[in-house]
């Protein structure tokens, strides 16, 4: 499904610094746009809306990117180590990969009866980690499972409960994902990581009573930027009242910044970090809802 903004709703992607300043980057409420990420040249971020890829060059300028033979895409992609590729996961459930200035998309994964939703992929370019949901049943627990860029056999990691987001470390060796494997508590997801290689159990990154996804590491592995959602919120929905908080990866527990918005689902699904480990860009939706955004 497509998500479109509410009336009376906008659109606004935000560049963030890792000294706690942030500025306005991007306003629209003709078209809802979500999951920054950036690109190798850190002139351009590359987010996805209504369906189709699209490039804001922070210059100035929105283009969609001509991507073809792939259904509506969702706010899943990651690119590639050498910054002209791009992987996608498409509504249809299936993961595709494309050149970044467009043309024909390629699919990836086989139909094996799950679906695929993309988020991370090895320093080397040549995996790709995903979360799985078998059948497409979404009250099943989603896994973590590996795959060859190039398509191939699948390799599940073995993480009890729902799990999403997995994304690599900048030196391959972990996964970093949120989990519910450390609770009982229904939706309470908790940041976590597990070795790359499959050995070993999942390590928890921080014990909170919110509901803490999609941790993303900055290039060089110093600094961390995740999304945290309200105790008891169960999955990661949109339009609710959320922090974006940057952490060092040294101390998980002790955010170094904290950015309060209106947002959720689409904010920061993707990791968004420019290439420097400057920055990195969040969306946001506010506009006058029923929930109270400003």
């Amino acid at each position: 499904m497509i998500r479109t903004l509410q009336p009376g709703q906008r659109c606004e992607v935000w560049i963030a610094s890792a000294t706690g300043t942030s500025e306005l980057a991007f306003s629209t409420d003709n078209l809802l746009l979500e999951a920054p990420n950036w690109t190798l040249n850190g002139q351009a971020l590359i987010l996805n809306g209504d369906g189709a890829l699209w490039r804001l060059d922070l210059s100035g300028g929105l283009e969609k990117i001509a991507i073809t033979g792939i259904p509506d895409l969702n706010n899943d992609h990651v690119l590639a180590p050498d910054g002209t590729t791009i992987y996608l996961s498409a509504n249809d459930g299936h993961l595709y990969r494309a050149a970044l200035d467009g043309g024909e998309a390629t699919k990836i994964t086989d139909d094996d009866g799950w679906f695929h939703f993309l988020h991370g992929i090895s320093p080397d370019g040549q995996t790709l980690a995903y979360v799985g949901i078998d059948g497409g049943d979404f009250t099943q627990p989603g896994r973590l499972i590996t795959i060859p860029a190039g398509g191939g056999p699948a390799t599940a990691i073995d993480v009890d409960g729902h799990c999403d987001g997995p994304e690599y470390s900048p030196d391959g060796e972990w996964l970093y994902f949120n989990t519910e494997a450390f609770t009982d508590r229904p939706g309470h997801a908790q940041l976590a990581r597990v070795r790359a290689s499959h050995r070993g159990t999942p390590e928890r990154l921080l014990e909170s009573g919110t509901v803490d996804w999609f941790p993303h590491l900055s290039p060089d592995g110093r600094l961390a930027s995740y999304i945290r959602f309200p105790g008891g919120t169960v999955g990661h929905p949109a339009d609710l009242r959320v922090d974006v908080v940057v952490v060092s990866t040294s101390d998980w527990a002790t955010p170094l910044h904290t950015w309060p918005l209106f947002g959720g689902q689409g904010t920061l699904n993707v990791n968004s970090w420019s290439p420097d480990s400057e920055r990195f860009a969040y969306v946001a939706y506010p506009g006058n809802l029923s929930e109270g955004a400003s």
